[in-house]
């Protein structure tokens, strides 16, 4: 699938709760400005599943995202077939399969969390998962190259012309014809891109979100609740045979799993290290406080998310026009 190339220069939830002012007891002013925010309700050990953060309302699950690859793809393939191209593409794959996260946009974000996944299958995330992704197609000629590219073969990349939305792209000449036709800036790679998430001046780039997100879990990781709890997480660790694992997300390279994530070995730690999460509550602790940073940020860019919503849902409404 064709990627942006804009702007160049995670059981049931357990029904007790805690009570925030427990945990909020030494946050800062809370509200949109700095400190720690405060807290809501704190779960005790909820399941990855059942996290519902602010940014979900902006981001694809992973059916939509599969579903938005398909469109993506369509946009393109139906461009080249102007020139007289029969061009598939890699498509993404039809459904995930019995994976851990198949289900579950939050499974890994505190590292492994699901204690019937870790003694299974320790850290093989790919375990379960369906047959394999189609086999990449064969080389582009050299003419269907320039049309999907808009560049010409053995070209510097990056310096053909090109456009940030599809309304701009009207105004651009890639200087490149090709059946009679000019080649859209970019190419068709470029085009079905812009059409889908790009198509007018204003659209929001597709990776604000992300950064919205990946924002919020900064801040949680230096906060200092999300600190102590990992503190008492390491702790755990020590004291099950791990020593020196400050984080969830270095427990594979710190034990040496990577060649056999889903071996015995790594099924042990995996179980040790789901079981010192549920002990200090981590998923709990830490999910209510990116919960709150989320919410902070979710206030302060208010306007854009609520631009890059509609445009959302405009592009839920090309996917369903294209069948």
């Amino acid at each position: 699938m064709y990627t942006s190339r804009r702007r160049r220069p995670a059981a049931a939830p357990a029904t007790v709760l805690l009570a925030a002012v427990l945990l909020a007891g030494c946050a800062g002013t809370g509200g949109s400005g700095g400190g720690e925010p405060e807290l809501g309700p704190v779960e005790v050990n909820p399941a990855t599943a059942t996290l519902s953060l602010p940014m979900d309302a902006y981001t694809d699950t992973e059916a939509e995202r599969i579903r938005m690859g398909q469109v993506q793809q369509a946009l393109v393939s139906r461009c080249m077939a102007r020139y007289g191209f029969t061009y598939e593409g890699v498509r993404p794959a039809e459904a995930a399969g019995a994976g851990a996260g198949a289900e579950d946009r939050h499974a890994y974000l505190f590292g492994l969390a699901d204690p019937a996944y870790a003694a299974a299958h320790g850290y093989d995330k790919s375990a379960g998962e369906g047959s394999p992704a189609k086999p990449a197609p064969p080389p582009l000629s050299d003419s269907a190259y320039v049309v999907m590219t808009g560049e010409q073969p053995g070209a510097r990349s990056g310096t053909a012309p090109d456009a940030n939305s599809e309304e701009e792209a009207a105004q651009v000449d890639s200087g490149l014809t090709a059946a009679g036709q000019k080649v859209p800036a970019g190419g068709c790679g470029r085009e079905g891109y812009r059409k889908l998430y790009a198509p007018t001046k204003d659209s929001v780039d597709l990776l604000f979100t992300f950064g919205l997100s990946s924002e919020a879990h900064d801040r949680s990781r230096q906060d200092s609740r999300v600190v102590d709890v990992l503190r008492k997480w390491s702790s755990c660790m020590d004291k099950s045979g791990y020593a020196g694992i400050e984080s969830p997300y270095d427990v594979v390279e710190k034990l040496g799993l990577a060649d056999d994530r889903g071996g015995p070995k790594a099924v042990t730690a995996a179980k040790a290290d789901v079981a010192c999460k549920r002990e200090v509550n981590l998923v709990g602790i830490w999910g209510a406080v990116e919960k709150a940073y989320q919410e902070r940020l979710v206030e302060e860019h208010a306007e854009t998310l609520t631009l890059y919503r509609k445009q959302r849902e405009a592009r839920f409404k090309l996917a369903a026009s294209l069948g």
